[in-house]
């Protein structure tokens, strides 16, 4: 049998737990309650009897037996508290407000005067104001005077018993009022969470479904479920978001992959028709081929580096610890070379000793696209240089300076977007991918990139670009 949505909820389960847990806490100080108060009456009884006791044996002392009956007569006809027996050597009743003795009477020994008084706990039959019959619990105290006489003196504790049992009665009473009114708050809790936790249920149904715009209602009350629903908008924003850039990048790949691949069909068949006439070699029509086909890779190869970074969240793939200054100093030594085969100046400044954390593969190709674009859209006789250093806020810092014609400033947080390309870059080979990437690395690893003019218009070059990339150093 399947047990209510509301029974099966966590608060309320914690709630009942709670509730035995203060039933028991409860139960235990009753229960100490009670028996510290029976003990404190009991106690208070029992001096009160050996005071009585004390009282009558000095009487007995000093003016003996005679008066002691006559002090017996006067306390039971004022009706006290006290129960009195007056009994001969031989255990017969003198006088008293019992006619049997509750106590066990020690016969008479040999040179006995008298004997220790023995204490007992009983019960005895007895009226209440209302004409009922009762059995209060009673203490007693009885002993042997020096004549031969028993004494017997005791005290019922019937209202410290009707006491203990009303005191007792009002805890149980208030224990359960407690118990009922927590049962009614945990309900009260459970019917309220599972309200709320019905509303992300539901988000998170729709979602399931296929409304990815779906939201969870924040109420701004800064508790756990506020957390837990502005949590969950997060991540469907940023699902929402990787969902709409891989619909942007499919779009966007097959609008920019339609003329590559128009293009390397019309090669392939005009290198069909001149291989056929006899105009060309098989050869080259293969390499014509090949070069497009590498093309259309590097740009699948591209995409897949961004979407690998951006599925990483914000978290480096695979860091380890380096030294930048290696780094700047290897792709100073690979790109020189081509810098002055196209008649550019390259030069490097280096710091050395700047350590970071981070995915080496995917800085030195970061590094690699810009020093490439400074060096292909510079023109012949300008100049590229490469910096690493560490910044005065303690970040490294990589930067390449060109003096190329630089980007506008309107369009330098457009440049980085996928697919980007600015109408003075269309002469070039490329597909746009190159600053995407490199933001996408600067991303997953907690640092940003920086465009800026770079020295300005001088000797009919410039005004130039300077591409920084500023990364956190390790501790």
């Amino acid at each position: 049998m399947k047990l209510p949505s509301l029974l099966r909820r966590t608060p309320f389960r914690l709630t009942l737990l709670f509730l035995a847990l203060f039933a028991a806490a409860a139960s235990a100080i009753l229960a100490y309650v009670y028996f510290a108060s029976a003990e404190e009456a009991r106690a208070r009884t029992e001096a009160e009897v050996t005071n009585e006791f004390t009282v009558l044996t000095e009487i007995y002392r000093l003016r003996g037996v005679e008066a002691l009956n006559a002090a017996l007569i006067d306390r039971t006809i004022r009706t006290g508290p006290y129960l009195y027996m007056l009994m001969d050597a031989q255990g017969q009743l003198i006088t008293g407000s019992l006619t049997e003795s509750p106590i066990e009477i020690v016969p008479r020994g040999t040179g006995d005067e008298g004997s220790a008084p023995a204490w007992e706990t009983f019960r005895y039959t007895d009226n209440d104001a209302s004409g009922r019959v009762t059995r209060p619990e009673s203490l007693g105290v009885q002993a042997r005077l020096s004549g031969g006489e028993i004494l017997f003196v005791g005290e019922s504790m019937g209202d410290t018993q009707a006491y203990l049992a009303r005191l007792t009665q009002a805890l149980w009473m208030a224990m359960g009022i407690v118990l009922l009114l927590g049962l009614a708050g945990g309900v009260l809790v459970s019917r309220n969470l599972e309200r709320a936790m019905g509303r992300l249920s539901k988000v998170v149904t729709a979602v399931q479904e296929g409304d990815i715009k779906a939201r969870a209602v924040v109420r701004n009350s800064g508790d756990e479920l506020d957390e837990l629903g502005a949590g969950l908008n997060t991540m469907l924003d940023r699902l929402e978001g990787s969902m709409a850039s891989i619909r942007h990048a499919g779009d966007a790949i097959a609008h920019d992959l339609r003329s590559p691949l128009t293009r390397m069909r019309a090669k392939l068949e005009v290198a069909l028709m001149d291989a056929e006439a006899g105009k060309i070699d098989g050869v080259d029509a293969v390499q014509l081929a090949l070069d497009e086909a590498d093309n259309l890779l590097k740009t699948f190869n591209t995409v897949l580096a961004i979407a690998r970074l951006q599925a990483a969240a914000g978290r480096t793939p695979d860091p380890r610890v380096f030294d930048a200054a290696d780094l700047a100093a290897d792709m100073a030594e690979l790109y020189e070379p081509a810098s002055e085969d196209k008649g550019l100046e390259f030069s490097a400044e280096i710091e050395r000793g700047l350590m970071i954390e981070g995915n080496q593969p995917f800085l030195a190709q970061a590094l690699a696209n810009i020093i490439d674009n400074a060096i292909k859209y510079t023109p012949t006789g300008g100049a590229v240089m490469l910096r690493a250093r560490r910044r005065s806020s303690g970040e490294i810092e990589y930067s390449v300076t060109d003096t190329g014609p630089g980007v506008p400033e309107e369009d330098r947080e457009r440049v980085i977007e996928r697919f980007v390309r600015l109408d003075n870059s269309r002469t070039e080979a490329g597909s746009g991918l190159g600053l995407s990437l490199v933001g996408a690395v600067m991303e997953a690893h907690g640092g940003r990139i920086l465009l800026d003019e770079g020295p300005g218009e001088y000797g009919g070059f410039g005004p130039g670009l300077r591409v920084a990339l500023v990364l956190p150093a390790t501790e």
